[in-house]
């Protein structure tokens, strides 16, 4: 199958180009720069040149192929709502070209905030109506009238050098000279090694079902206290509790997540796809992080 991919040069999108390719896959993944042509020409990608706002460039990468995996977001916090108003539209384009079509739409979302406190969200919760995020990647893409779109949820995606949205923690730790978490750390996040993450996204599509929500989740939630004192050892550094009242001042855009469960479960996607996690957990990687400086 030819899958065009945006996001391929990303830190997800490199690991599932090399997944598609070893499985017998042609991929075509989109490139903004010279430097992203290269690393996915060394990998054995065709490569196809354009961005996340050149709605033809989109347009013309989803027609040259048989599905595509949408896995390009602008990572901007300072901008955040213009960063989903431009992922918005970048679904929509690419779904123009698909509609009416077999192609497969892969779209990715996350697994936070689906489920209330002391519920873990499942497969089947849908995204609420008063959904605090302006990202609604999975609405747009489950809404496209006349195209067959499935949707693969995140939670924080890890290895040794990145880690979802903790990767800030980490950065805030090493600036700080200090580990930081809210309150009592009892608080979980969902997390999952990128090899399964791109294993995934290469069954999901294989899969070639409409309409399903996969969710890339290994371990269900991970304290956290444990985090915290996972990163405090990987970076030699303490670990200490924040008040609510604090944790803006230190954390940063970090704090509006940091107290909160963002725990998911993956049992019907195991289920469904027969996707076993093998990947290290997300403690093992942060207390890999002393390999960075060394």
């Amino acid at each position: 199958m030819r899958v065009f991919i945006t996001g391929a040069t990303g830190f997800i999108g490199i690991p599932t180009v090399k997944e598609l390719i070893a499985a017998g896959h042609t991929v075509l993944g989109m490139a903004r720069s010279d430097e992203g042509e290269q690393s996915l020409a060394a990998i054995g990608a065709d490569v196809h040149r354009g961005s996340l706002e050149d709605l033809e460039s989109l347009r013309t990468g989803a027609a040259a192929a048989d599905a595509v995996i949408h896995l390009g977001f602008v990572h901007d916090w300072a901008n955040f709502a213009q960063s989903c108003e431009i992922d918005r539209r970048a679904i929509e384009a690419l779904g123009s070209v698909l509609a009416g079509s077999d192609r497969l739409l892969i779209a990715t979302a996350g697994t936070a905030g689906l489920a209330g406190p002391g519920r873990v969200a499942t497969e089947d919760d849908d995204v609420p109506p008063d959904f605090p995020l302006p990202r609604v990647s999975e609405q747009t893409a489950l809404s496209l009238k006349g195209v067959r779109a499935s949707v693969v949820r995140l939670p924080q995606v890890h290895d040794t050098t990145r880690q979802g949205l903790l990767t800030y923690a980490v950065a805030v730790a090493r600036e700080k000279g200090v580990s930081a978490y809210v309150g009592d750390g009892h608080n979980r996040w969902a997390a999952a090694h990128i090899s399964d993450v791109a294993r995934l996204y290469r069954m999901a599509l294989e899969k070639n079902e409409a309409g399903a929500k996969y969710h890339a989740v290994a371990e269900e939630g991970v304290r956290m206290l444990d985090i915290a004192e996972a990163i405090g050892r990987g970076l030699n550094v303490p670990t200490k509790s924040l008040s609510a009242e604090e944790a803006p001042a230190h954390l940063g855009w970090l704090a509006m997540f940091a107290s909160h469960d963002l725990v998911a479960s993956s049992e019907k996607t195991r289920k469904t796809l027969g996707w076993n996690p093998t990947g290290p957990g997300l403690i093992a990687d942060l207390e890999r992080l002393d390999m960075l400086n060394s």
